[in-house]
């Protein structure tokens, strides 16, 4: 299972290939998935890479920071695992996982058993700080945000 994740996961060009990428690693570990959500990207805080507001169908991505990321010296798969690892937590608060221990728990779980824990996302997640980059107890309203097209185009029904 991890060469089939590793090679989608160099393979996917886009957020929305990454975010398939996400969906099918979550579905294969967790066993759940959910359809309908979008991605917006905006000006968001600078401590918060990316955000999913409770009740809504929208992740929405801090769009300085990917700036940020894609233009840095990082290898291309350090950049997908990175923007993986965020959509990933993300993902799984748009599941219900709403505590951020509990996610990052579960990211790892994700991560180990699709990607394995020599993967650079593993480390992006293990070493990061509780709670860094996540906006779940903001209340934003990003006035500039800009619908990613074709981010979600599976076509799924919701299991609850």
């Amino acid at each position: 299972m991890r060469k089939d994740f590793r090679a989608m996961l160099v393979e996917a060009e886009g957020l929305g290939e990454l975010f398939r990428v996400v969906k099918r690693a979550v579905e294969s570990v967790l066993g759940v998935r959910r359809a309908g959500l979008e991605l917006a990207l905006a000006n968001l805080p600078e401590n918060v890479e990316a955000v999913h507001e409770v009740g809504s169908n929208t992740i929405i991505m801090n769009r300085k920071y990917l700036r940020t990321l894609l233009g840095s010296s990082r290898s291309k798969l350090e950049i997908k695992s990175r923007i993986f690892s965020l959509l990933l937590r993300e993902y799984l608060r748009s599941l219900g996982v709403n505590e951020g221990e509990e996610v990052r728990v579960l990211s790892l779980r994700v991560i180990r058993e699709a990607l394995g824990e020599d993967h650079p996302a593993y480390r992006m997640v293990f070493e990061e700080a509780p709670e860094r980059g996540s906006a779940a107890s903001y209340d934003l309203e990003p006035r500039d945000a800009e619908l990613v097209k074709d981010f979600d185009t599976d076509n799924a029904h919701y299991i609850g």
